[in-house]
């Protein structure tokens, strides 16, 4: 991505930003207030949407998404995706296909406001220094998925800093063996450009996702976990144009 004139990054630096403080207190409230309409968290996950939207908007971010022919509208997938910015999470939110739920840190459950829109809209925390939550964890995503709903990882755990691929953990490969549904590898391009991981800084540019072909994790069974896994990562490297560690 080219780099953006100085003045522009000056813009939307200020109106990311002010968006991202103002636009999160006032939509998180709404989400928390449309929450108990049933079906419920639908009504949270719109207001999601449209947060993750004028977020990219406020920040001049162009969105381009594509999507594999292979996707059904209306099923249930669990997502999962490389990870470079916290401008990943807008990102998703507006061009996931159907009902998501994201499964995020739980620090991020504890902004006051935000945090209250995570919870009322049903995503699910991940505290990663504490293992004992796991379980707890996989339970709510599995309550999630049979209600329908699709459910989006970043296997890495962490925002990667190069253009490399981290290790992926195992949890949402195990997410889908339980349910039994297809894995769909995401590869995002452009927002470590966009506001890499310890800066404040906004550079409007263009951000690409690319949703690929469902993996059925049926199809590998328990034994070729490991197979499954290597071939998931094959594919967001691909799709998201980093090299394999």
């Amino acid at each position: 991505m080219e780099k953006p004139a100085l003045p522009l990054t000056v813009l939307a630096t200020f109106t990311g930003n002010l968006f991202l403080v103002l636009g999160s207190f006032i939509l998180s409230i709404l989400a928390t207030l449309v929450s108990w309409i049933p079906p419920r968290g639908n009504w949270t996950f719109g207001v999601a949407r449209i947060w993750g939207r004028c977020l990219l908007k406020a920040s001049a971010v162009r969105v381009e998404a594509r999507y594999d022919p292979a996707l059904e509208p209306g099923r249930s997938y669990v997502f999962l995706c490389n990870h470079q910015s916290l401008f990943d999470i807008p990102l998703l939110l507006t061009t996931c296909p159907g009902q998501v739920r994201m499964m995020a840190k739980r620090s991020l459950f504890r902004i006051p406001f935000f945090g209250w829109g995570l919870w009322a809209g049903g995503f699910i925390p991940i505290d990663r220094g504490d293992r004992s939550t796991a379980r707890q964890s996989f339970a709510s995503a599995m309550a999630r998925v049979r209600a329908g709903t699709s459910i989006l990882l970043f296997p890495e755990g962490t925002r990667s800093m190069t253009d490399t691929l981290l290790p992926f953990q195992r949890g949402g490969f195990l997410l889908a063996q339980k349910t039994g549904l297809p894995i769909v590898p995401v590869g995002v391009r452009g927002t470590r450009a966009v506001q890499p991981k310890g800066s404040v800084a906004i550079r409007p540019g263009k951000v690409v996702v690319s949703y690929g072909a469902p993996i059925s994790a049926a199809d590998y069974g328990i034994r070729r976990k490991a197979e499954l896994t290597a071939e998931v990562r094959r594919r967001v490297a691909e799709l998201a144009g980093l090299a394999e560690s």
